[in-house]
């Protein structure tokens, strides 16, 4: 028998169980969300109901104005890094809230925010920054998305709802935090190696970083130029791809919340490389909040014991937010 620990894998879990009346089988879906997100912070989740055709249109619509003259899309270029708009190509540096000094990553994005979307009881979002731009260039641009980030807060609020169950806390408590959030939906361009030219030293098409808020979502295409996730133990493992599956993972809030419990893992998208010159990927990214004015702390259980062994200081969640959007900026 090898002494060699064994590596955390991510676990695949199928959502069915948690929509049908088989408590055993709720049980055994909820202890695999807690277990894959202590070891890893990420899992891999199918029977979602989030339609891979919404997917596709968006980046055949996005991948259109992506293809525009620069001097065309600079007329929707965002205002900063978390508002919507366009997001040119070497103006973000995720490695920078580590401190390395990384180059900027090889991407180009679009984003949009949830201001044209009211929250569940028909409410205004609070916090919402900044105003969705929609380019006269490609008139199908605002329906496409809005559509797809639709769907995508569905599964947000259903995933809250499963999340606190699996942490013990109850449903609706992450749900009511988080109904009214201001979150965030970028497309990641990830182009080949002819458009990036040469890959200079410690640069990747995003550089090592953690989420900010409290999940994220992600539709993503395999590729050389992959999702890779860190260990505890300091090693770097390809995050697994099931076709017509999402990945879900713990932000930096959602970390303090559950009192260290679960785990809000550095990751790293590879760059392009010489084995795949012509490799071009799109990644579709929701990334969820806590309502802006959600103080966050560590949570305690229903017998009233925290649920983790850390103790974070409290932080206002659009503070925390708006602190890391400024880290990674390139100036």
């Amino acid at each position: 028998m090898s002494d060699q620990p064994a590596v955390p894998v991510v676990r695949i879990v199928d959502l069915a169980p948690w929509r049908a009346d088989d408590p055993v089988a709720r049980e055994a879906l909820l202890a695999a969300v807690d277990e894959s997100l202590c070891e890893l912070g990420f899992l891999v989740i199918t029977n979602h109901g989030v339609d891979h055709e919404a997917a596709a249109a968006v980046r055949a619509t996005v991948g259109e104005f992506l293809d525009l003259p620069a001097d065309e899309k600079a007329r929707y270029e965002a205002a900063a890094l978390g508002q919507p708009g366009w997001i040119p190509f070497g103006k973000e540096a995720n490695g920078y809230i580590f401190g390395e000094d990384t180059p900027p990553d090889l991407k180009e994005g679009w984003v949009t925010n949830m201001g044209e979307i009211p929250a569940p009881d028909g409410a205004p979002r609070r916090h919402v920054v900044g105003t969705n731009r929609w380019p006269t260039e490609s008139p199908a641009l605002r329906e496409v998305v809005l559509d797809y980030v639709g769907r995508l807060e569905r599964l947000h609020l259903e995933l809250l709802a499963i999340l606190g169950a699996a942490l013990g806390v109850g449903p609706e408590l992450l749900v009511e935090s988080g109904s009214r959030a201001a979150n965030t939906f970028v497309v990641n361009w990830y182009p080949p190696l002819v458009f990036t030219g040469e890959v200079a030293e410690n640069q990747f098409r995003i550089g090592p970083h953690t989420d900010f808020g409290s999940i994220t979502i992600l539709d993503r295409q395999p590729g050389l130029g992959g999702l890779q996730i860190q260990t505890g133990s300091g090693d770097w493992v390809d995050a697994p791809h099931e076709p017509g599956s999402l990945i879900i993972n713990v932000g930096d809030l959602l970390e303090m919340w559950s009192g260290g419990r679960w785990r809000s893992s550095r990751h790293r998208v590879l760059p392009p490389t010489g084995e795949a010159p012509d490799e071009s990927l799109m990644s579709l990214v929701y990334f969820c909040e806590p309502n802006a004015d959600v103080l966050i702390s560590p949570m305690s259980g229903a017998d009233g014991e925290p649920i983790g062994e850390v103790v974070f200081e409290p932080v206002l969640a659009s503070d925390y937010l708006q602190s890391k959007l400024d880290q990674i900026t390139v100036s």
